[in-house]
């Protein structure tokens, strides 16, 4: 029988050696993949690890496997590039590190993307048309919410949001009357909420979605999981389709890069494929790289961060200068409580600080900080505070903020890996300060 080279004059790409993810039956876990899967030193003049692949375009063995290569980029051919073509569409890097990401959430899928936010507009972009109607839980973060209402707005698109700790009945309510307002495209989710982090019950989404819409007509559930993910919550165990980050955060963790990506099924991360072909938001080859090196250490990280910000929240949570502290970890009663055990398999080590006072003592709290920088972001290595509602959240209408609990006293601080005692002792002082 023919092989493919007799059929199509192609010379068959050489295949990297099959990844070995079980020994003995046992499945291996994800930060041990994490140090080669997806990589074969062989096709690499047997470098240990990836090296960075700066070339702009890859050469075809010959004329008909650029044909093929380009049938499959374009979508005439099912399967998507059967090879590397263009850095706009693939590259070593890329791939391996998509093949990564996808582990932590058992993703059959990962894109990645030269943002967050690159990656949620490509999103966006693939599932809703003008006209359509896009339902999401609030507060999102600001950005999204601008890209969402604003962005999409001046093309027809509405949007009808839940807030995010929403029983199932209120976010029956509001999926209804989205469906009354047109077609529905996607229901969006961020859990935690950017800053407040409150929970979305997404299992009450899932089935919301299930019970309203048909099988042809059902929009994808997507999810921003910056947050926790992916070591303390896989929201595709939970019911959504599409898990979001910015990579910039945890899976990064070094606060030197920015990138985003995009994990799910793979009827769903094709068509984002497409897109991203066409309008370029691929990460490029030395942030990929950058990120192949930081999953190495991320469940180390995010474990450090986690322990260090509940001892730092047992400290803040009884100061006479603190009103109350957002930290999941405090949950122990209550519908928030029951989506925590449900969804989460850890607290975090980002959290809402809300102090006695206002914009005033917020700013006096984060101008008194030594160890703590004051920047926004969050997920990496060192400890970082800011005042959303001044900052990161400024251009969100002050109805909604107040709506949201974005207020002027609230503080969102991101916990790093430094010494515990360090940070308590930090915060000690700055509260001191007020």
């Amino acid at each position: 029988m023919a092989d493919e080279s007799d059929i199509t004059g192609a010379t068959p790409r050489r295949r990297p050696k099959p990844d070995v993810i079980e020994i003995g039956g046992r499945k291996l876990k994800p930060a041990t993949l994490m140090m080669g899967h997806g990589f074969d030193p062989a096709l690499s003049e047997g470098a240990l690890k990836p090296p960075i692949f700066l070339t702009s375009t890859f050469v075809f063995e010959n004329a008909a496997a650029g044909k093929r290569h380009f049938e499959g980029v374009t979508g005439k051919r099912p399967g998507g590039a059967d090879g590397l073509v263009y850095s706009r569409f693939n590259g070593p890097n890329q791939e391996i590190l998509e093949d990564r990401l996808g582990v932590w959430e058992d993703a059959e899928d990962a894109l990645t993307f030269s943002s967050g936010m690159s990656a949620i507009a490509t999103l966006l972009m693939t599932f809703v048309k003008p006209g359509d109607v896009v339902v999401h839980s609030g507060p999102l973060y600001a950005a999204t919410e601008t890209l969402i209402g604003r962005i999409f707005g001046k093309f027809g698109v509405q949007w009808l949001d839940f807030p995010a700790g929403a029983t199932k009945e209120e976010i029956e309510a509001v999926v209804a009357k989205a469906k009354e307002m047109g077609n529905v495209a996607l229901i969006y989710l961020e859990s935690p909420a950017n800053p407040t982090n409150q929970l979305v019950d997404v299992q009450a989404v899932r089935d919301v979605r299930d019970a309203l819409f048909t099988a042809d007509e059902k929009p994808p559930i997507a999810i921003d999981n910056t947050f926790l993910g992916p070591l303390w919550s896989r929201p595709l165990d939970h019911g959504a389709d599409l898990s979001v980050y910015s990579l910039t955060k945890y899976a990064g963790g070094h606060s030197d890069l920015v990138a985003g990506g995009v994990v799910g099924s793979k009827a769903l991360i094709t068509p984002i494929r497409m897109m991203r072909n066409t309008i370029g938001t691929i990460t490029d080859p030395n942030t990929a790289w950058m990120l192949l090196r930081s999953l190495e250490t991320l469940e180390l990280r995010m474990s450090r961060a986690g322990e260090n910000a509940a001892k730092v929240c047992a400290f803040l949570k009884d100061h006479p200068k603190v009103e109350s502290v957002g930290y999941l970890g405090f949950l122990t009663e209550g519908r928030q409580a029951d989506i925590y055990r449900r969804h989460c398999t850890g607290a975090g080590s980002t959290f809402s600080l809300y102090l006695k006072g206002g914009e005033r003592e917020a700013f006096a709290f984060l101008d008194a900080l030594k160890i703590a920088k004051l920047a926004v972001s969050l997920g990496g290595t060192e400890t970082l505070a800011s005042a959303p509602a001044a900052m990161t959240h400024l251009s969100v209408p002050d109805e909604r903020k107040k709506a949201m609990a974005i207020t002027d006293n609230l503080v969102r601080i991101s916990i790093g890996v430094e010494d515990a005692e360090d940070l308590i002792a930090d915060f000690d002082q700055a509260l001191a300060a007020i």
